[in-house]
Protein backbone atom coordinates (compact mmCIF):
# COMPACT_ATOMS: atom_id res chain seq x y z
CA UNK A 1 0.00 0.00 0.00
CA UNK A 2 1.40 3.29 -1.02
CA UNK A 3 1.60 5.75 1.13
CA UNK A 4 2.98 8.77 -0.87
CA UNK A 5 -0.57 10.54 -0.15
CA UNK A 6 -1.72 10.34 2.85
CA UNK A 7 2.45 10.19 4.46
CA UNK A 8 1.87 10.01 8.13
CA UNK A 9 -0.02 6.79 7.96
CA UNK A 10 1.73 4.01 9.40
CA UNK A 11 1.35 1.50 6.57
CA UNK A 12 -0.14 -2.47 6.65
CA UNK A 13 3.09 -3.47 5.11
CA UNK A 14 4.73 -7.21 5.30
CA UNK A 15 5.65 -6.59 8.97
CA UNK A 16 1.93 -6.41 10.22
CA UNK A 17 0.38 -9.48 11.57
CA UNK A 18 -1.27 -10.65 8.13
CA UNK A 19 -4.70 -11.11 10.51
CA UNK A 20 -4.59 -6.96 11.24
CA UNK A 21 -3.79 -5.65 7.85
CA UNK A 22 -7.25 -6.17 6.40
CA UNK A 23 -8.46 -3.75 9.43
CA UNK A 24 -5.32 -1.49 9.34
CA UNK A 25 -5.70 -1.28 5.66
CA UNK A 26 -9.32 -0.33 6.26
CA UNK A 27 -8.21 2.34 8.48
CA UNK A 28 -6.03 3.94 5.94
CA UNK A 29 -8.62 3.91 3.02
CA UNK A 30 -11.20 5.51 5.72
CA UNK A 31 -8.57 8.34 6.17
CA UNK A 32 -7.21 8.71 2.71
CA UNK A 33 -10.35 9.50 0.81
CA UNK A 34 -11.28 11.76 3.28
CA UNK A 35 -8.19 13.91 3.08
CA UNK A 36 -9.47 13.67 -0.60
CA UNK A 37 -12.32 15.04 -0.68
CA UNK A 38 -10.94 17.32 1.98
CA UNK A 39 -8.38 18.84 -0.13
CA UNK A 40 -8.38 17.44 -4.03
CA UNK A 41 -9.78 18.84 -7.26
CA UNK A 42 -11.15 22.64 -7.84
CA UNK A 43 -14.56 21.80 -5.50
CA UNK A 44 -15.84 24.65 -3.31
CA UNK A 45 -15.23 24.65 0.42
CA UNK A 46 -18.89 24.17 0.45
CA UNK A 47 -19.18 21.40 -1.39
CA UNK A 48 -16.05 19.84 -0.02
CA UNK A 49 -18.17 20.23 3.56
CA UNK A 50 -21.07 18.82 1.96
CA UNK A 51 -19.47 15.64 0.98
CA UNK A 52 -17.69 15.23 4.46
CA UNK A 53 -21.34 15.54 6.44
CA UNK A 54 -22.11 12.95 3.92
CA UNK A 55 -18.77 10.82 4.37
CA UNK A 56 -19.57 11.30 8.46
CA UNK A 57 -23.23 10.07 7.64
CA UNK A 58 -21.80 6.84 6.58
CA UNK A 59 -19.69 6.40 9.13
CA UNK A 60 -22.59 7.00 11.88
CA UNK A 61 -24.59 4.10 10.06
CA UNK A 62 -22.14 1.77 9.66
CA UNK A 63 -20.98 1.81 13.65
CA UNK A 64 -24.77 1.43 14.21
CA UNK A 65 -24.62 -1.64 12.06
CA UNK A 66 -26.75 -0.05 9.24
CA UNK A 67 -25.95 0.21 5.33
CA UNK A 68 -24.03 2.83 4.32
CA UNK A 69 -24.40 4.86 1.05
CA UNK A 70 -23.40 3.15 -1.98
CA UNK A 71 -21.13 6.14 -3.05
CA UNK A 72 -18.13 4.82 -1.36
CA UNK A 73 -18.34 0.96 -1.22
CA UNK A 74 -14.41 0.35 -1.26
CA UNK A 75 -14.47 2.54 2.20
CA UNK A 76 -17.55 1.23 4.18
CA UNK A 77 -17.84 -2.03 3.33
CA UNK A 78 -14.11 -2.79 4.58
CA UNK A 79 -14.62 -0.48 7.68
CA UNK A 80 -17.85 -2.48 8.74
CA UNK A 81 -16.45 -5.48 8.89
CA UNK A 82 -13.10 -4.18 10.61
CA UNK A 83 -15.38 -2.05 13.27
CA UNK A 84 -17.41 -5.49 13.87
CA UNK A 85 -13.94 -7.64 13.97
CA UNK A 86 -12.31 -5.59 16.43
CA UNK A 87 -14.56 -3.53 17.89
CA UNK A 88 -12.91 -0.75 16.55
CA UNK A 89 -13.55 2.32 18.85
CA UNK A 90 -15.41 4.97 16.31
CA UNK A 91 -14.35 7.94 18.00
CA UNK A 92 -11.32 8.75 16.35
CA UNK A 93 -12.77 8.30 13.23
CA UNK A 94 -15.06 10.94 13.76
CA UNK A 95 -12.02 12.99 15.29
CA UNK A 96 -9.97 12.51 11.58
CA UNK A 97 -13.42 14.09 9.94
CA UNK A 98 -13.52 16.48 12.22
CA UNK A 99 -9.55 17.82 11.27
CA UNK A 100 -10.50 17.21 7.53
CA UNK A 101 -13.59 19.73 7.97
CA UNK A 102 -11.19 22.36 9.53
CA UNK A 103 -8.67 21.84 6.44
CA UNK A 104 -11.83 23.29 4.09
CA UNK A 105 -11.80 26.35 6.38
CA UNK A 106 -9.15 27.38 8.34
CA UNK A 107 -5.75 27.78 6.55
CA UNK A 108 -3.88 29.68 9.06
CA UNK A 109 -2.66 28.63 12.71
CA UNK A 110 -2.50 31.03 15.56
CA UNK A 111 -0.14 29.49 17.61
CA UNK A 112 1.51 25.97 18.65
CA UNK A 113 -1.47 25.19 20.90
CA UNK A 114 -3.78 25.68 17.56
CA UNK A 115 -1.95 23.76 15.49
CA UNK A 116 -1.59 20.77 18.73
CA UNK A 117 -5.44 20.66 18.73
CA UNK A 118 -5.53 20.12 14.75
CA UNK A 119 -2.85 17.22 15.03
CA UNK A 120 -4.94 15.67 18.26
CA UNK A 121 -7.90 15.35 15.31
CA UNK A 122 -5.37 14.99 12.31
CA UNK A 123 -2.60 12.42 13.52
CA UNK A 124 -3.10 10.86 16.89
CA UNK A 125 -6.36 8.94 16.13
CA UNK A 126 -4.65 6.83 13.79
CA UNK A 127 -1.92 5.60 16.34
CA UNK A 128 -4.87 5.46 18.86
CA UNK A 129 -6.71 3.14 16.14
CA UNK A 130 -3.50 0.67 15.52
CA UNK A 131 -3.02 0.61 19.35
CA UNK A 132 -6.50 -0.56 20.10
CA UNK A 133 -5.53 -2.95 17.42
CA UNK A 134 -2.60 -4.16 19.11
CA UNK A 135 -4.44 -4.38 22.80
CA UNK A 136 -2.25 -1.58 24.32
CA UNK A 137 -4.62 0.68 26.23
CA UNK A 138 -2.73 1.70 28.80
CA UNK A 139 -2.21 5.94 29.27
CA UNK A 140 1.35 5.72 29.01
CA UNK A 141 1.44 4.44 25.93
CA UNK A 142 -1.35 6.18 24.21
CA UNK A 143 0.39 9.31 25.59
CA UNK A 144 3.83 8.13 23.57
CA UNK A 145 1.54 7.22 20.41
CA UNK A 146 -0.30 10.48 20.20
CA UNK A 147 3.72 12.31 20.60
CA UNK A 148 4.70 10.66 18.03
CA UNK A 149 1.52 10.91 15.40
CA UNK A 150 2.20 14.74 16.26
CA UNK A 151 5.60 14.73 15.73
CA UNK A 152 4.97 12.97 12.57
CA UNK A 153 2.76 15.87 11.20
CA UNK A 154 4.45 18.48 12.21
CA UNK A 155 7.50 16.88 10.30
CA UNK A 156 5.75 16.22 7.22
CA UNK A 157 4.42 20.21 7.64
CA UNK A 158 7.68 21.52 7.76
CA UNK A 159 8.90 19.03 4.99
CA UNK A 160 6.50 20.29 2.83
CA UNK A 161 6.23 23.58 3.12
CA UNK A 162 7.11 24.54 -0.84
CA UNK A 163 3.71 22.48 -1.58
CA UNK A 164 1.60 23.90 1.29
CA UNK A 165 2.01 27.36 1.25
CA UNK A 166 1.28 27.73 -2.37
CA UNK A 167 -1.90 25.98 -2.04
CA UNK A 168 -3.04 28.80 0.93
CA UNK A 169 -1.94 25.91 4.48
CA UNK A 170 0.02 28.07 6.27
CA UNK A 171 1.07 25.51 9.13
CA UNK A 172 3.44 27.80 10.40
CA UNK A 173 2.26 29.51 13.59
CA UNK A 174 2.38 33.05 13.09
CA UNK A 175 2.97 33.34 17.09
CA UNK A 176 6.31 31.66 15.85
CA UNK A 177 7.02 33.89 12.96
CA UNK A 178 6.04 36.64 14.40
CA UNK A 179 8.93 36.17 16.70
CA UNK A 180 11.27 35.29 14.25
CA UNK A 181 10.12 38.05 12.08
CA UNK A 182 9.37 36.68 8.92
CA UNK A 183 6.54 39.00 7.54
CA UNK A 184 4.63 38.23 4.21
CA UNK A 185 7.29 39.69 2.11
CA UNK A 186 9.83 37.57 3.39
CA UNK A 187 8.27 34.39 2.95
CA UNK A 188 7.32 35.31 -0.31
CA UNK A 189 11.15 35.96 -0.51
CA UNK A 190 11.24 32.38 0.65
CA UNK A 191 9.34 30.58 -1.71
CA UNK A 192 10.91 32.36 -4.79
CA UNK A 193 14.44 30.97 -3.83
CA UNK A 194 15.75 33.68 -1.79
CA UNK A 195 15.51 32.56 1.90
CA UNK A 196 16.72 34.78 4.92
CA UNK A 197 17.78 33.98 8.42
CA UNK A 198 14.39 34.56 9.65
CA UNK A 199 12.82 31.54 7.86
CA UNK A 200 15.49 29.56 8.36
CA UNK A 201 15.85 30.12 12.16
CA UNK A 202 12.03 29.49 12.23
CA UNK A 203 12.28 25.86 10.50
CA UNK A 204 15.16 25.24 13.18
CA UNK A 205 12.89 25.70 15.89
CA UNK A 206 10.05 23.95 14.52
CA UNK A 207 12.03 21.18 13.45
CA UNK A 208 13.81 20.69 17.33
CA UNK A 209 9.86 21.31 18.41
CA UNK A 210 9.07 17.69 16.53
CA UNK A 211 12.20 16.01 17.26
CA UNK A 212 11.89 16.26 20.80
CA UNK A 213 8.08 15.20 20.68
CA UNK A 214 9.18 12.30 18.71
CA UNK A 215 12.05 11.39 21.22
CA UNK A 216 9.33 11.24 23.69
CA UNK A 217 7.02 8.98 22.32
CA UNK A 218 9.88 7.17 21.07
CA UNK A 219 10.30 4.28 23.62
CA UNK A 220 6.64 3.42 22.75
CA UNK A 221 8.31 1.10 19.55
CA UNK A 222 9.46 -1.13 22.47
CA UNK A 223 5.96 -2.00 23.94
CA UNK A 224 4.78 -3.20 20.64
CA UNK A 225 4.85 -6.72 20.28
CA UNK A 226 6.09 -8.71 16.97
CA UNK A 227 7.12 -7.45 13.61
CA UNK A 228 4.85 -3.90 14.30
CA UNK A 229 7.08 -2.90 16.97
CA UNK A 230 9.93 -3.05 14.28
CA UNK A 231 7.22 -1.16 11.72
CA UNK A 232 7.06 1.61 14.43
CA UNK A 233 10.65 1.81 14.80
CA UNK A 234 11.05 2.19 11.43
CA UNK A 235 8.79 5.08 11.57
CA UNK A 236 9.94 6.86 14.18
CA UNK A 237 13.71 6.41 12.65
CA UNK A 238 11.93 7.59 9.20
CA UNK A 239 10.20 10.97 10.73
CA UNK A 240 14.01 11.64 12.08
CA UNK A 241 15.41 11.12 9.61
CA UNK A 242 13.41 13.73 7.89
CA UNK A 243 14.24 15.97 10.03
CA UNK A 244 18.15 15.55 9.47
CA UNK A 245 17.80 16.01 5.17
CA UNK A 246 16.19 19.06 6.57
CA UNK A 247 18.97 20.57 8.95
CA UNK A 248 21.49 19.19 5.59
CA UNK A 249 19.93 21.55 3.58
CA UNK A 250 20.13 24.35 6.18
CA UNK A 251 16.30 24.41 7.00
CA UNK A 252 15.61 26.10 3.56
CA UNK A 253 12.41 23.87 2.94
CA UNK A 254 10.48 26.90 1.21
CA UNK A 255 10.96 25.94 -2.48
CA UNK A 256 12.74 22.80 -1.84
CA UNK A 257 11.28 19.58 -0.85
CA UNK A 258 13.98 16.96 1.03
CA UNK A 259 12.74 12.94 1.05
CA UNK A 260 13.95 9.81 2.09
CA UNK A 261 15.66 7.57 -0.74
CA UNK A 262 16.95 3.88 -0.92
CA UNK A 263 20.69 4.60 0.49
CA UNK A 264 18.94 6.07 3.69
CA UNK A 265 17.76 2.17 4.33
CA UNK A 266 20.32 0.95 5.47
CA UNK A 267 21.23 3.32 8.15
CA UNK A 268 17.63 3.02 8.94
CA UNK A 269 17.61 -0.38 9.53
CA UNK A 270 20.84 -0.50 11.62
CA UNK A 271 19.29 2.05 13.64
CA UNK A 272 16.28 0.23 14.19
CA UNK A 273 18.32 -2.67 14.99
CA UNK A 274 20.56 -0.49 17.99
CA UNK A 275 17.52 1.45 19.06
CA UNK A 276 18.12 3.76 21.37
CA UNK A 277 15.09 4.74 22.61
CA UNK A 278 14.05 2.08 24.63
CA UNK A 279 14.98 3.79 28.40
CA UNK A 280 14.05 7.11 27.39
CA UNK A 281 11.83 9.29 29.69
Amino acid sequence: MSVEHYENFPVASWLCPPRLRPAVTAIYWFARVADDIADEGDATAAARQADLAAYREDLRRVVAGQPPSPRWPHVFGPLARALADHALPWQPLDDLLDAFVQDTHQPRYANRAELLDYCRRSANPVGRLLLHLYGITDSSALARSDNICTALQLINFWQDLSRDLPRGRHYLPMADRRHHGLTDTLLGNALAGRTGPEGRALVAELCDWAEALMRRGAPLATAVPGRAGWELRLVVLGGLRIVERIRAMDHDTFHRRPALARRDAPVLLWRAVRWPFAGAA
